[in-house]
């Protein structure tokens, strides 16, 4: 009789064959060529490429709707574009780095060399199934690692597709995609990895950190949070509200650098409420009833965000829904985008991380007021500051912290590829893309080569030599300056 537990049991036996074949492969090859990096990296464009319509109906049969042009340019084009800047600049960060020497060291040279850290896991969310797996795989194949994907278990099709996908394009050896549910996403975070990405909930993310300690396994945590959105006064207009809706819109909200809330001038509140609604009814006035609304990922999820703004009505908060007779379709699971204005702090959309097509707009008197609040907050993944006033723009960007931060526009801290992506704080750790990404996925180890004419000698037994030059160096004036003067060539 066999047991429910047999497939799970066997996908964590595959992980570990898998671990195993590549711990091996790494020993064998512990520093691909410039040459090799290359051609793993135009093998995962290929496979990107080649498979674009089939990531699309993946993708559509997981959401239930998802719009083909948005998997083209984020999941497919944005993977290729990522990929062709590593390209690049690859042989230039693979250079080893020079650093300074001190005169007292005479002719010797220091300098700093990326080393491939070895296997390396990436333990994927739903949201972006393709562009958070093949994405980071670039920084990772970059630094001359091997890697071992684990896709959501909340999307079967694409998870499945990218397991064929890169069967047929990598050894596994090189590439494994581990596809399973919930034992084995605990099995994988526990593997005794030499890195450890995680795209997701701060929830789970401790648990993975947890369960990466007692490995010592390094990781990198990209996490959520309540991403705001702070209009300065004067500027809430047509673009800057339309700005904020379109970045909700995209994946109907199902993205972690989304706007989480909106902090709005008083005097403007029904100013962004207006333009928010002529905005929906002027490029998308049937937005929920059309193939450019993503489906919520699960039912479970669907009902999360009913209750979100069940709990809103219930507290009489004001709910503006920005489609008229818009509806929620649990059949494709597609809700209408609404807006909760003046929220009362204590609701739970100003509690949890709505990730979902629901925006409060909270009205402030003064941006000394909003920054405070947002001070209050965790610090978020990402944060947006709208205006033409650059003093207030750089008072705000100064006296805030967050992972990333975009003035005028929202999200695109996360879409370039020269430029480090993470959190900070509960909104996570590290960074991808770039060349933060290739620099993170490696070992950073400093080199010393001992040249001539130095006084290294004084650090040895017996101190005769270091007691003068110490005594030296105190007698004199506490500078630097006078301190190199008194004993030449040591500082």
């Amino acid at each position: 009789m066999s047991s429910p537990h047999e497939p799970e049991d066997a996908a964590i036996a595959a992980l570990q064959d898998a671990f195993a074949a590549q711990r091996h492969a790494f020993a064998a090859d512990r520093h691909p060529t410039l040459a090799e990096r290359r051609r793993r990296i135009e093998a995962l464009m290929g496979m990107m490429a080649a498979n674009r319509e089939r990531i699309g109906a993946a993708l559509s049969s997981d959401f239930g709707v998802h719009p083909v042009p948005a998997t083209d340019l984020i999941e497919v084009l944005g993977v290729l574009t990522r990929a062709r800047y590593v390209l690049e600049q690859l042989e230039g960060w693979m250079a080893p780095s020079a650093r300074h020497t001190e005169p007292s060291l005479g002719s010797a040279r220091a300098y700093v060399v990326s080393q491939p850290k070895g296997v390396v896991g990436n333990i994927v969310p739903w949201n972006f199934p393709f562009d958070l797996s093949v994405g980071p795989m670039i920084d990772m194949l970059a630094a001359g690692n091997r890697v071992i994907v684990k896709p959501s278990e909340y999307t079967p099709a694409c998870a499945a597709l990218l397991q064929e996908m890169v069967a047929a394009t990598f050894p596994a050896d090189l590439v494994h995609v581990a596809v399973g549910g919930l034992n084995l996403a605990r099995a994988f975070a526990a593997t005794p990895w030499d890195h450890l990405l995680y795209t997701g909930s701060p929830e789970v993310g401790r648990q993975v950190m947890a369960a990466a300690a007692r490995n010592l396994t390094p990781v990198t945590l990209e996490l959520g949070g309540k991403c705001p959105a702070l209009l300065t006064p004067g500027s809430v207009n047509a673009a800057n509200v339309a700005s904020v809706i379109g970045t909700k819109a995209v994946k109907n909200g199902q993205m972690c650098v989304s706007v989480d809330y909106c902090l709005v001038p008083r005097p403007e509140l029904e100013s962004f409420v207006d333009h928010a609604a002529a905005f929906m009814q002027e490029v998308a006035p049937d937005y929920s009833r059309s193939d450019d609304c993503t489906g919520i990922i699960s039912l479970r999820h669907l009902d999360r965000l009913s209750d979100l703004l069940q709990d809103a009505r219930d507290r009489q908060s004001r709910i503006v829904t920005l489609e008229r007779d818009g509806v929620v379709d649990r059949q494709t699971r597609r809700m209408p985008i609404s807006l909760v204005v003046d929220p009362a702090p204590d609701l739970r959309v100003m509690q949890e991380e709505i990730f979902g097509p629901i925006l409060p707009v909270v009205p402030y008197d003064d941006v000394d007021e909003a920054v405070a609040s947002i001070n209050a907050g965790e610090r978020p993944l990402g944060l947006y500051v709208f205006g033409e006033d650059q003093a207030v723009i750089d008072s705000v960007l100064e006296n805030t912290l967050s992972g990333g931060a975009a003035v005028n526009t929202c999200a695109m801290q996360s879409a370039l590829p020269s430029m480090g992506f993470g959190g900070v704080g509960m909104s996570g750790m590290g960074r991808h893309h770039g060349i933060e990404g290739f620099r993170e996925f490696s070992n950073q180890r400093g080199t010393f080569i001992r040249g001539a004419g130095d006084m290294i000698d004084i650090f040895y037994p017996p101190y005769t030599k270091a007691a003068a030059v110490v005594q030296a160096v105190l007698s004199q004036p506490a500078s630097p300056q006078a301190s190199a003067e008194a004993v030449p060539g040591l500082l």
